[in-house]
């Protein structure tokens, strides 16, 4: 049991390791002497757990996947009670996980890499996830008139997407303040006038739309 333990922390290091340097220098430009150096591993320690680079990547974007999954199924009932309110706090969530793990933040440049075949797709799967939540805002009646469900997820994959290849380079691009100036410019053409009220584009607190802006 406690060599399980000690290989299991090994690998979690290894992970973590090797995302920091593909985050830095790119999958391919990233080397195996880097990755073990970086934790605390010998050459062949690595070669004992992961037998390639790619298998490498293929565990950072295996962990980036189940952390986003972790947001998503978090929220799954909320969303069929406040859609809209739920979209605004996953935006929330994706951006804080970019901002401080580099695995998640290494797991969406690896699957965008053309020089890998990835085995991930964490853009769709998080495309799946706004068009699942604003399909139950349309069906709560929470869009304003002529927003249509399949138009707004598209923006808002869009943006999202969009915020994550900056922040790569430029982390401002990840904050809560940039989230927040997003929703509350598109919150307004979005939601049904009686619902901007009690929506907070911060993700919580106070909403700066009611009366108690």
């Amino acid at each position: 049991m406690v060599k399980q333990e000690r290989a299991a922390r090994t690998r979690e290091t290894l992970v973590r390791a090797a995302a920091e340097v593909f985050a830095e220098e790119g999958f391919v430009t990233a080397s195996i002497a880097t990755i073990a150096k970086r934790a605390g591993v010998s050459a062949g320690g690595l070669h004992f757990h992961f037998g390639s680079k790619p298998l490498l990547a293929e565990a950072v974007e295996g962990r980036a996947a189940e952390a986003v999954r972790r947001i998503t199924s978090g929220r799954r009932r909320e969303a069929d009670r406040d859609a809209l309110q739920v979209m605004v706090d996953s935006t929330h969530d994706l951006a804080a996980l970019l901002s401080q793990d580099p695995v998640v933040r290494a797991g969406f440049g690896l699957c965008a890499d053309l020089a890998r075949d990835s085995v991930t797709d964490l853009r769709g799967q998080w495309r799946r996830w706004i068009e699942e939540v604003f399909e139950a805002a349309a069906r709560e009646n929470r869009l304003a008139a002529g927003v249509e469900p399949d138009h707004a997820a598209h923006a808002v994959v869009a943006a999202t997407v969009g915020f994550e290849v900056l922040g790569a380079a430029e982390p401002g691009w990840v904050s809560r303040g940039v989230v927040t100036d997003f929703w509350e410019l598109l919150l307004p053409r979005l939601a049904a006038p009686e619902e901007l009220g009690r929506l907070t584009a911060g993700g919580g607190g106070t909403s700066p739309y009611g009366c108690g802006a």
